[in-house]
């Protein structure tokens, strides 16, 4: 049954009604949710707020580096630090190195640009971050329902967004209604505000529907894969960052690398490949395994153990890619819409930000008897405001890279240290590129197929072992929540002319391509191994891979993730 079939014979679905419906409990959905809840008891207003997130709890889905500027989640709990927030282990020094096979070269403390120096920064568990979040917000009078998808995108008649309705529970893998059935609810709002993450699958839906990236660049994404260990204690460096560029990737691949150490011996590192690589046998995954074993990292974690793995699309794109942020009925928060700052790898301060900002242009407007309308005092207060001037010093910066690394690294160390130096806010020029990553990768026999070393075990690993560390969970009996619009393109053009490339950026081998040796391939999806990255969604050469929304609380269990 299709799920229209599946609304007229058992609906009309349940429906309630609040101020706010907040997708997704990440940082930018709770910033939204908590400033709101504040706002309300400063002026002593009711405002009915709701939280829907996919995952099994505020933060089991969230995946980060990460290195927190404390900037915005000090505007939002300006004594947080007094409040058991765990933000703890500050960056004591940092570190930049350009990798070659066998070395590495330091870069002098004199040169490293300001993007680079944390200084003030914390180490932290985003995902810890997140569930102390949704702490805050429920003791503020948030509703959160974890475990809950968005899957639907509702409108009124004149096309203003009303609300969301999530999706059924209980269909079984053939599209029909098991014993389990419980139909979806509506969840109608005078205004709706998406904080899905990159990529956003109903986030992609609004973008599309209301052409809010019309002159705009393409968004740029990339891949980031991360392991958390515990390291051998003479190892250890509470507080010490590094981050590398250069091997095991060509110069005319973005991408690098990060090893912070935090604490209680433990070490997150992580890979980030830009999604606009070129060479279809590239494999983000087993880049990252072949990185490990460089000397310069490699000591760190032998005589280790791995804790825990996932992988995320994040966006890359900046300033030049960001889409309106609002339309009627509702607005785009955080890495939704693209606010990351991929000079800094930093996206958690600019997704509180901006949660903040949308969450006072609703408020506004709710006390001034408006609904469904544009929120348009949120650009605007985003143009005012500190992120605007951040974003603004680094648009360029994943431009650069298109030019090479070596090129890449002389212009963004003038944007990046020269200019600050001579006054400048930032750069005078502006680069701009018009190519979506999936119209990036190249055919097959126009590069050289890559040879991946074997896994060993201790400091490499294979997908499936990496996947089980993620403690993903997927009801089997479900239909497949990754779709092909038509199911001939993987093997005719995929496989075909780009050596099936989605069996390689897939980092939890959901892509297998099945049959090779008597000649006629198969893609088999292996949807229950999903981590929910969306690489498949956005690098897909044809776009004909559509991720949508598993029934809720499927998904990664990260924890200290």
């Amino acid at each position: 049954m299709t799920p229209q079939e599946i609304l007229d014979q058992h609906g009309p679905r349940e429906a309630m009604e609040y101020d706010v419906v907040v997708v997704g409990g990440g940082p930018a959905g709770l910033a939204t949710a908590i400033r709101l809840k504040q706002l309300a008891a400063l002026e002593q207003r009711e405002v009915s707020v709701v939280v829907l997130e996919k995952g099994s709890e505020p933060g089991a889905h969230i995946l980060s580096g990460a290195i927190m500027d404390p900037r915005a989640i000090t505007e939002l709990f300006p004594k947080w630090n007094e409040m058991e927030a765990p933000l703890t282990q500050q960056v004591t020094e940092d570190r930049f190195l350009f990798l070659d096979e066998k070395g590495a070269k330091a870069t002098p403390d004199f040169f490293l640009p300001d993007c680079f120096k944390n200084h003030g920064n914390y180490i932290v568990s985003l995902g810890n971050v997140v569930r102390w979040l949704g702490r805050q917000a429920e003791a503020l009078g948030v509703e959160i329902f974890p475990g809950f998808a968005a899957a639907e995108v509702l409108y009124h008649d004149d096309g203003a967004v009303k609300g969301v309705a999530t999706g059924n529970m209980g269909i079984g893998k053939d599209g029909e209604p098991t014993e389990a059935f419980q139909l979806g609810m509506e969840l109608h709002a005078k205004y709706t505000v998406f904080a899905e993450g990159a990529r956003g699958h109903l986030g992609k839906q609004v973008i599309a529907r209301f052409q809010l990236d019309a002159g705009r660049d393409p968004q740029s994404y990339g891949i980031g894969l991360k392991e958390l260990w515990e390291v051998d204690a003479s190892k250890h460096r509470p507080g010490l960052v590094i981050h590398t560029a250069g091997w095991p990737l060509d110069d005319a691949t973005y991408g690098g690398s990060f090893l912070y150490h935090a604490e209680n011996r433990q070490v997150a590192l992580g890979f980030v490949v830009g999604l606009d690589y070129a060479n279809p046998w590239l494999s983000p995954f087993e880049e990252f395994q072949r990185w490990k074993t460089h000397p310069a990292i490699r000591t760190t974690l032998e005589g280790g153990k791995r804790l825990g793995y996932g992988a995320r699309a994040i966006t890359a794109g900046g300033l030049l890619s960001l889409p309106k942020t609002v339309f009627p009925g509702g607005a785009l928060v955080g890495c939704e819409a693209g606010f990351l700052n991929a000079s800094r790898i930093k996206g958690s301060h600019a997704a509180i930000k901006t949660g903040m900002l949308a969450a006072e242009a609703a408020f506004a407007a709710i006390g001034q008897g408006r609904a469904h309308d544009e929120l348009t005092a949120y650009p605007q207060a985003f143009e005012q405001s500190w992120l605007h001037a951040e974003l603004k010093k680094s648009k360029n910066f994943k431009q650069w890279f298109k030019k090479g690394l070596w090129i890449a690294t002389v212009m963004n160390g003038i944007e990046q240290w020269l200019l600050p130096k001579l006054g400048f806010k930032a750069p005078p020029w502006t680069l701009r590129h018009s190519t979506p990553d999936h119209a990036c990768l190249e055919p097959a026999k126009q590069h050289e197929k890559i040879a991946y070393p074997k896994p060993d075990g201790v400091l490499t690993f294979d997908r499936l072992s990496s996947v089980f560390l993620s403690s993903t969970h997927h009801d089997e009996n479900q239909p497949a929540h990754l779709t092909l619009k038509d199911a001939a393109i993987p093997v005719e053009v995929n496989f075909s002319i780009y050596a099936g490339p989605e069996a390689r950026y897939c980092p939890a081998g959901v892509y297998e391509f099945v049959g090779t040796e008597q000649g006629q391939p198969r893609l088999q999806i292996n949807a229950a191994n999903c981590v929910h990255c969306k690489t498949c969604d956005i690098k897909d050469p044809t776009q004909n891979i559509v991720w949508v929304a598993p029934q809720g609380g499927g998904g990664p269990g990260y924890a200290g993730m």
